[in-house]
């Protein structure tokens, strides 16, 4: 956890609302960090659903693996998030640890250990010591209220210098209810599911196979069209719990996500991913520049998505974003080494709306003294212009800065 805020963060904090059915609470466990917390218990009803999407890494933390297995029963009463050991590469240790924390868990919270979900985010390849946990999360369930997203969010921060909370509040029937979600995130990033570790939750009565398909759309455009460094994490978590409590006041019991009554609380709970999934682009390791890459004029969507993905992971564009350089040349290299369709003749490029490259060539209008001022802003958006066709995708990343290689240098000292 950096001691500076990055520059980009947002410059206000939302409220965020209690949610009936969850309780919060947090800890100084002494997993790694030293003087702050570094453990969340969120403690869940009874009968409150739970969807998740992880990584697609073929060395998934420990943690993960817990969570496929237990995500089959659809039920949730406790999620145990630690920050600064990531419980990944660890063998049979590590699997311990997991069963280990779920045992002391479950019996804090009085239910089964298959309800248990668990998240560890920090240094690859330590052993997790879970006996830390002992005695800590049974004072933890004791003592949880429904309440302080914030001071949750920064129990789970790493590399992270501000905590990311995000929440709507819905018509869903007769009832209001309520979509609060949380994330860390900011090195070791890129779109292969989730991209960090996040947590949504809510009091709307939806079943766990609609929450599934739910979270399954919603992190395509949001949390998968993101990316700091072209890195996927062995510990990429996003969970989703569904208490069900609103349903005392009207709101209908959701069975499909294709429900039509569903259609405002669709578009809330994406804009709360696309909110967080900003936000871990806005505190990318280093970061001074927030970038938005758009691709339009492709064969298709997902040809535009790995042309876009390709501009944002190339060190090169990131390097000269940070030296405010509006270096085209290197946005032309990202586009022909994607793979994608692409017709260097037909190419136009434009950093914050101001057009640079048109049909292959260096535009005619092009005046160095205006790109250069513009490149100054903190927000930087790139678009391309492909001309073949209708495809159109966008993609968040940041600039690459020395502090990157200062903060990663020194990540396990």
């Amino acid at each position: 956890m950096s001691s500076s805020v990055s520059p980009l963060a947002p410059k206000t904090v939302p409220d965020m609302p209690a949610i009936a059915g969850v309780r919060l609470a947090t800890a100084e466990a002494g997993i790694r960090y030293k003087n702050r917390t570094d453990v969340l218990l969120a403690v869940m009803d009874k009968g409150t659903a739970v969807a998740g999407v992880f990584t697609k890494s073929k060395c998934p933390s420990a943690p993960v693996e817990w969570c496929r297995a237990k995500l089959k029963g659809g039920k949730a009463r406790a999620l145990v998030v630690n920050s600064g050991n990531a419980n990944a590469f660890t063998g049979k240790t590590g699997r311990g640890s997991t069963a280990l924390t779920a045992k002391i868990a479950a019996k804090a919270v009085g239910c089964s250990e298959s309800e248990i979900f668990l998240a560890s985010t920090g240094v690859i390849g330590e052993p997790l010591d879970a006996t830390k946990f002992d005695g800590v999360l049974e004072r933890l369930a004791e003592s949880a209220e429904p309440g302080d997203y914030l001071t949750a969010a920064k129990a789970i921060m790493t590399t992270d210098t501000f905590p990311k909370v995000a929440t709507a509040t819905v018509k869903l029937g007769k009832a209001k209810v309520t979509i609060n979600g949380m994330a860390k995130g900011a090195g070791m990033i890129a779109p292969d599911m989730a991209t960090m570790l996040s947590f949504i939750f809510t009091d709307a009565p939806i079943a766990p196979a609609a929450l599934q398909a739910l979270l399954k759309s919603g992190v395509e455009d949001t949390f998968n069209a993101v990316t700091i460094d072209g890195d996927t994490s062995t510990s990429d978590t996003l969970l989703a719990f569904a208490t069900g409590a609103a349903a005392e006041h009207g709101a209908p019991k959701i069975s499909r996500a294709s429900d039509p009554r569903l259609k405002a609380f669709v578009k809330a709970f994406h804009q709360v991913l696309a909110n967080l999934a900003e936000q871990v682009a806005r505190d990318g390791e280093g970061a001074r520049k927030l970038v938005e890459i758009t691709v339009e004029g492709a064969v298709s969507k997902a040809s535009a998505r790995k042309i876009a993905m390709s501009i944002a992971n190339s060190p090169l564009v990131k390097t000269a974003i940070a030296g405010e350089d509006a270096n085209w040349g290197r946005v032309v290299m990202a586009v022909g080494k994607a793979g994608e369709p692409a017709n260097r003749d037909k190419l136009s490029i434009a950093f914050n709306g101001i057009r640079v490259a048109k049909s292959g060539a260096r535009d005619p209008s092009y005046d160095e003294a205006q790109v250069s001022e513009a490149m100054k802003a903190p927000e930087i958006a790139i678009k391309v212009s492909l001309g073949l066709g209708k495809g159109r995708d966008r993609v968040l990343t940041c600039d690459l800065t020395k502090e990157y290689i200062a903060i990663n240098g020194d990540y396990r000292s």
